[in-house]
């Protein structure tokens, strides 16, 4: 990616795409023409699997929409951490992988249940489908500005990825072990999905693991993991809900003892 000197918006031409953005190198400020291919297209990939995620729900394609919402998650984890490796951060990326999750992790989940059974409660159905997708957005609108003034350790609110698994997981293992009517299994998903939303833009804080794979635990984690990879194992979809449900849980604890600490005057825990 070259820099050069910035030029006037009349030198455009109108026709050639491209990047144009201004970086801070030291004291001078330049501007650097193109985007990072490497993480950029893991982000891309990461949309079309949303998208056909979305495509899937709408045909009834249940598993494969699923699937896709999944892929979508992981490759959410690996576009940061290719731009990291490469050295390849740029503020257009950033914007990019925020509106990818806006529909991988917002509209995708959303659209997913709706098909799935919120459809059998009508406009109240579709207004709770709404409800979690409207809440992604706003989680990450609030990620976004809050950049560089919380603790990176601290998620505020449920991730957005988090959230849109658990609802994934959720329709997983309804099209697997529900023995209920449409009706009330559309009552339950629908409460569910309304909570999922709600826990995004909650004040509750989560830990992020950001700092995790950089510190030494003891040997008993290892083999806790692998405890916990077998239980996975067993029932895929059922072991990543509660799995996610644990965590989403673990969120009150962390908000309390947090609380706790302060009103006696002490730091938070970790803090």
């Amino acid at each position: 990616m070259t820099t050069q000197t910035p030029k006037d918006p009349d030198d455009y031409d109108g026709i050639t795409f491209e990047v144009i953005e201004a970086e801070q190198l030291g004291d001078q400020k330049k501007v650097s023409r193109g985007v990072y291919l490497v993480p950029n297209l893991i982000t891309t990939a990461s949309m079309l699997s949303a998208f056909f995620s979305i495509v899937a729900s709408s045909e009834g394609r249940f598993d494969k929409a699923c699937l896709a919402v999944f892929v979508s998650a992981f490759l959410d984890g690996m576009d940061g951490r290719a731009a990291r490796m490469l050295n390849a951060q740029s503020p257009f990326g950033e914007q990019l992988d925020s509106l990818a999750d806006c529909v991988a992790f917002g509209l995708a989940p959303a659209v997913l249940v709706y098909h799935f059974a919120l459809h059998e409660l009508g406009r109240i159905g579709l207004a709770c489908a709404f409800i979690f997708s409207a809440c992604a957005s706003f989680r990450l609108a609030r990620f976004n500005v809050q950049i560089g003034t919380v603790d990176k350790r601290y998620f505020i609110g449920v991730a957005s990825p988090l959230a849109a698994i658990l609802i994934t997981s959720s329709v997983m293992v309804a099209k697997d072990h529900a023995n209920v009517s449409p009706q009330t299994l559309a009552l339950i998903l629908a409460v569910w999905t309304v909570i999922c939303g709600l826990l995004m833009v909650s004040n509750i804080k989560y830990y992020s693991f950001k700092e995790f794979d950089r510190q030494k635990v003891p040997f008993v984690g290892l083999l806790f993991g692998l405890l916990v990879m077998s239980i996975v194992l067993n029932d895929i979809p059922l072991g990543l809900l509660v799995i996610g449900v644990i965590y989403a849980l673990s969120g009150f604890w962390t908000t309390i003892q947090a609380k706790m600490s302060k009103s006696h005057g002490k730091n938070p825990p970790n803090q």
